[in-house]
């Protein structure tokens, strides 16, 4: 198999090597946020025209979620901070303070991660809900087409 070494090479150039990574998971962030944010003013407007209680719902998931995803970019931004101040030490000469300022973004990293999956979990359970309710709706559907087929004969 292969060995891992016991010490592996910090230099300034590790640190740098996530500025691309959360560039794009910022965007992809700030996305959901938008996409969301558009959502909830249209589920708003549509409160305000019909007072449909299940639009309420709708918006107390969405706002969790808009949490979910605040809490993700802050995570990412924290880690990007964290990678620029081990640079910083590297600049410093103090390795084993940028290792420890990098192990610490990294972390945070992983946890805007494991609040996407759960952002993402979410979400695919709202889109079940919406399907089953239309699942719903086509079931009564066929039931009264097949009540009609039934009086007619």
């Amino acid at each position: 198999m292969f060995t891992v070494p016991h010490t592996i090479d910090f230099t300034l150039t590790t640190p740098a090597v996530i500025f691309p990574a959360v560039s794009l998971l910022l965007i992809v962030y700030s996305n959901r946020f938008n996409s969301i944010s558009s959502r909830i003013r249209d589920l708003k407007r549509l409160y305000l025209e019909a007072e449909d209680d299940t639009i309420i719902v709708q918006l107390k998931s969405l706002r969790r979620r808009i949490l979910i995803i605040r809490n993700m970019q802050w995570l990412a931004v924290f880690s990007l901070f964290l990678s620029v101040l081990a640079m910083l030490m590297m600049f410093e000469n103090k390795p084993d303070t940028a290792k420890n300022f990098f192990v610490v973004g990294m972390f945070t990293l992983l946890a805007s991660l494991f609040l996407s999956l759960r952002e993402i979990h979410l979400s695919i359970h709202a889109l079940n809900i919406e399907m089953q309710d239309i699942e719903h709706k086509l079931v009564e559907k066929k039931n009264f087409l097949r009540k009609i087929e039934e009086f007619e004969i």
